[in-house]
């Protein structure tokens, strides 16, 4: 059996490309997999909520095979794909003639999308889950909402892979805080990722801004680009602001450093794209704790594995006193990461979860 493999690829900057190069090395211990062949026995697409998906998820639709479904909401998608027209007939496909002048509307303020929560309650994944062999999602809430656009659809849910980095020696990491500015003994908090809306980072200034107030020995790390001219001009002021340490893109080693260098991992997603954190996987597999939104995307992790915070208005309060809670008492912190570096190891392992593909591509070969 040949397998196709369809995805981004480094040195693209997304979290899809590193995932994917993980998963394509694994897979070849199992047998034969061709980057984008002309011709295979079973294919496996690579989906995701933005451009560089796009002629994967054209090659899906017309020869189906096995998509993956890194974003269960293709919403943002559609509306960078398409134009007015397309959009439309796309919304009404999934929802109905009904819902015509909604997606008339949803186009129309399209330029408020990635905040509006209307727009991820409606991921439009009717016709990739109709057209595939089988669908792959990470989490209970991306496959709740595929089955609820599609209920004949065979989905199949693999968690997030994590394959263990070479990290940095400890001398290495000291290095790295330094040359950041951060004194020994400082509580560092790191957020990463492309920032949008959704990475909650006006939230995560505002209760660091109280907490440096009330325990100076803190610090908190931005790293990454923003995706958001709107969100980059309404925090500006707050990344300036003491303990703040504001980073660009991190290349894969500078990301290693800089994981290996926080003391805790903030990563929250609200609204949600049904999408499993990759970086939350890699920042728990190394034994960092992390704090995740609660909700069903969040299921399979165990309670005390992790930091929950609710989203609404609760979020920031809760926020405030988990950061509190892990500066006052670094042994919790540890304890934390240490359950979830146990969870990630007996859950997400790459040789696991290559396995799992690997199996599931040889059952839909045709």
């Amino acid at each position: 059996m040949t397998a196709g493999f369809y995805s981004p690829l480094p040195p693209a900057h997304s979290g899809v490309a590193d995932y994917s190069a993980a998963l394509l090395a694994e897979l070849r211990h199992h047998g034969r997999v061709e980057i984008a062949p002309r011709h295979c026995d079973v294919a496996l697409y690579h989906l995701g909520n933005n451009g560089l998906h796009a002629g994967i998820y054209r090659q899906a639709i017309a020869r189906p095979g096995v998509a993956v479904l890194h974003d269960a909401v293709l919403q943002h998608f559609f509306l960078g794909q398409f134009n007015e027209t397309e959009y439309i007939d796309e919304f009404v496909y999934n929802y109905g003639d009904w819902s015509r002048d909604l997606a008339q509307d949803l186009w129309r303020r399209r330029a408020g999308s990635g905040s509006d929560d209307r727009y991820f309650r409606y991921p439009m994944l009717r016709r990739i889950a109709e057209r595939s062999l089988a669908v792959v999602v990470h989490n209970p809430a991306a496959a709740q909402a595929v089955k609820e656009h599609a209920p004949g659809a065979r989905i199949v849910e693999i968690p997030h892979l994590f394959a263990a980095p070479q990290l940095p020696d400890a001398a290495g990491t000291l290095r790295y805080r330094e040359q950041v500015g951060v004194e020994p003994g400082v509580f560092l908090f790191g957020v990463f990722g492309y920032l949008r809306e959704s990475k909650r980072l006006a939230s995560v200034l505002e209760a660091f801004r109280e907490l440096h107030r009330q325990m100076p020995r803190t610090a908190l790390l931005v790293a990454g680009e923003f995706v958001s001219t709107d969100l980059e001009r309404a925090v500006e002021p707050m990344l300036r602001e003491p303990g703040v340490i504001r980073v660009p893109y991190l290349s894969e080693r500078e990301f290693w450093l800089a994981a290996s260098a926080v003391d805790a991992c903030i990563n929250l997603r609200y609204p949600t794209a049904g999408e499993s954190s990759g970086i939350a996987v890699r920042m728990m597999g190394i034994g960092k704790p992390v704090f995740l939104t609660e909700g069903l995307e969040i299921a399979g992790v165990p309670e005390d594995a992790c930091i929950r915070i609710p989203a609404g208005i609760a979020e920031r309060d809760s926020l405030l006193h988990h950061m509190v809670l892990l500066t006052s008492f670094p042994r919790v912190a540890s304890a934390i990461g240490l359950r979830g570096a146990a969870h990630i190891e007996a859950c997400h392992r790459v040789n696991q979860i290559g396995t799992q593909y690997w199996n599931l591509l040889c059952e839909s070969c045709i």
